[in-house]
């Protein structure tokens, strides 16, 4: 059996909780969030090689295509752990924003071996995604799940919970740059020593209670100190809340913000207003179900469906 060309897309993230809760012994941080995907996308394809070269390509100019990239790394990783001889060309069409606290580079790696996998006609298990995927970043095995899910450790050990309800999102990327490890550094969490009861938010049995409130039980730790740094973020953050979304909260580690919406009327009536802020970027978008998730990767999202039977 063998493989035409075929597309595939790699969705954003956005984090309805991120707790920092402290500096561990090895100079990582502890984390409790909760993760989301959402519509908002990029889309890679992936073409069979006649030799053993993988090649790169991508459409926005700002984006790496040597080893620094994480779609590169996802492919030598994945090859050289199922000792692969064949090669592959893989070009990413960007529209998540990059330095954005969304997940876009780490989506496009989790995809990247997916795709790969399927290209290559390997059987990868999900843990064994996810393994690759946690040398690769923090929340690339998030991206093996989908929907609603809880990270803990490093953001690394995933847990699926129940879908949040579905939720008309806008996104801003105002022109900051912040980078995560400076995000970090402002920080300055202490260093971990336990955890309390009111950080683990009952994270043993979190499916039923937690999914329905999120989107009004919003936290992220990094406020603070990114809105301190960059007064243009709060400033988006701000005008979310003026134009009409009942609650906004920076995205990651910033430096995009998103706005919670009542319908989806209210979000376009929001979107236009803000529009007259030409120096921002807009995305409109909507949380995005685990199976809507699943759906849409299709034939490649095999491994993580004998996860999720259900499904």
């Amino acid at each position: 059996m063998s493989f035409k060309a075929f597309t595939l897309p790699a969705f954003a993230k956005i984090n309805w909780t991120l707790r920092v809760l402290g500096r561990r012994a090895d100079g990582y941080h502890e984390l409790h969030t909760i993760f989301q995907t959402v519509t908002l996308s990029d889309r890679l394809t992936f073409t069979p090689s006649d030799d053993s070269d993988i090649t790169f390509d991508c459409d926005a100019p700002d984006v790496p295509h040597d080893e620094s990239n994480l779609v590169v790394r996802a492919a030598r990783a994945l090859r050289e752990r199922y000792r692969v001889t064949r090669g592959a060309a893989i070009s990413l069409e960007k529209r998540i924003p990059s330095a954005a606290g969304l997940g876009g580079g780490s989506s496009d790696a989790a995809v990247a071996l997916l795709g790969l996998a399927r290209l290559w006609r390997l059987e990868p298990q999900q843990r064994e995604l996810e393994e690759l995927g946690a040398d690769l970043g923090a929340d690339v095995p998030f991206f093996f799940t989908g929907g609603t899910a809880l990270g803990t450790g490093l953001g690394t050990e995933i847990e699926p919970l129940a879908d949040a309800p579905a939720t008309p999102l806008l996104i801003i990327k105002p022109p900051v740059q912040v980078s995560t490890a400076e995000a970090y550094k402002a920080l300055n969490a202490p260093a971990l020593t336990k955890v309390g009861g009111d950080i683990i938010l009952s994270s043993s049995r979190p499916h039923t209670q937690i999914p329905d409130s999120l989107p009004d039980n919003l936290r992220n730790d990094f406020e603070p100190v990114i809105y301190g740094l960059h007064s243009e973020i709060l400033r988006a953050a701000e005008a979310l809340k003026q134009a009409g979304a009942r609650a906004a909260l920076l995205a990651g580690s910033g430096a995009s913000v998103f706005g919670v919406f009542d319908d989806l009327e209210s979000r376009v009536r929001a979107a236009q207003a803000l529009r007259a802020e030409t120096a921002w970027r807009l995305y409109e978008c909507e949380t995005l179900s685990r199976a809507s998730y699943l759906e849409e990767l299709g034939a490649c999202a095999r491994p993580l469906r004998r996860t999720h039977p259900g499904v």
